[in-house]
């Protein structure tokens, strides 16, 4: 990721918060007040990886802080956003695949994912990718006037 693509990056999200409910995120960012997010990435362990279709930003994956206590350091929440107008199209697989290409040479054990239920095409990719479902918070946001459980997959790298 480059910081010319991270107006693409931002659009790609906001499309999510204003109609899904993937993100619980609930109104839309500019670039400015996404840049926060934007420094995470160092490169290593935390990268965002974008993917180009037809000489635009159709896509990226990322890889961020679990949480934020030393202990959690081996372990990366990943996360794949792709442009609602190519979808379907293999870009969310083939950004995971450079993602844990990537990860594999970090001194890494585990990756999460949370996935707001219901969405079966997120759960049919990340199982694609080894992830095994390893709980679920019953309920826990509330986005378009109800509840959203979320469940975790986890896999190992």
């Amino acid at each position: 990721m480059e910081i010319r693509d991270q107006a693409a990056i931002v659009g790609i999200y906001n499309h999510y918060i204003e109609t899904n409910h993937c993100t619980f995120d609930t109104r839309p960012f500019t670039v400015e007040e996404r840049a926060p997010w934007f420094d995470q990435f160092n490169g290593d362990m935390y990268v965002c990886l974008v993917a180009e279709h037809e000489d635009r930003i159709a896509g990226y994956a990322c890889s961020f802080r679990f949480k934020e206590k030393p202990a959690y350091r081996t372990s990366v929440e990943i996360s794949v956003y792709v442009d609602h107008d190519t979808r379907q199209k293999g870009i969310g697989s083939t950004l995971y695949e450079h993602l844990f290409r990537r990860l594999a040479s970090q001194p890494l054990h585990r990756a999460y994912a949370g996935i707001t239920l219901p969405n079966d095409a997120s759960i049919e990719l990340h199982t694609r990718f080894g992830f095994e479902k390893v709980g679920q918070y019953r309920e826990v946001g509330y986005k378009f006037d109800r509840y959203w459980d979320v469940a975790w997959y986890e896999k190992d790298l």
